[in-house]
């Protein structure tokens, strides 16, 4: 495939590197530790059940739910070059 200046494979290391950082970041946000009882946020239970699927949760399913709806705002944008603006 003709890409002007860029090296072959470019577009594809792009991707993997894009691939890449959203692992990184979801893995980075992973709860560790012991699991709270009560929310430290909003001080409400933590059911016994979601305590034991997600080892180390700090927070309820309300105040999580409302952390990832302000985090998916301010997502992550891979710097190092769009892979729209290399295949124009």
């Amino acid at each position: 495939m003709a890409s002007g200046w860029a090296k072959e494979g470019a577009v594809q290391e792009q991707i993997d590197s894009t691939v890449e950082d959203a692992l990184k970041r979801a893995r980075d946000q992973l709860p560790t530790g012991e699991s709270l009882t009560r929310c430290e946020e909003c001080d409400a239970i933590i059911p016994e059940a979601r305590r034991q699927a997600l080892p180390g949760v700090r927070l309820c399913v309300a105040c999580q739910s409302e952390r990832d709806k302000q985090q998916a705002g301010t997502s992550g944008y891979n710097r190092r070059g769009s892979k729209d603006s290399q295949l124009r």
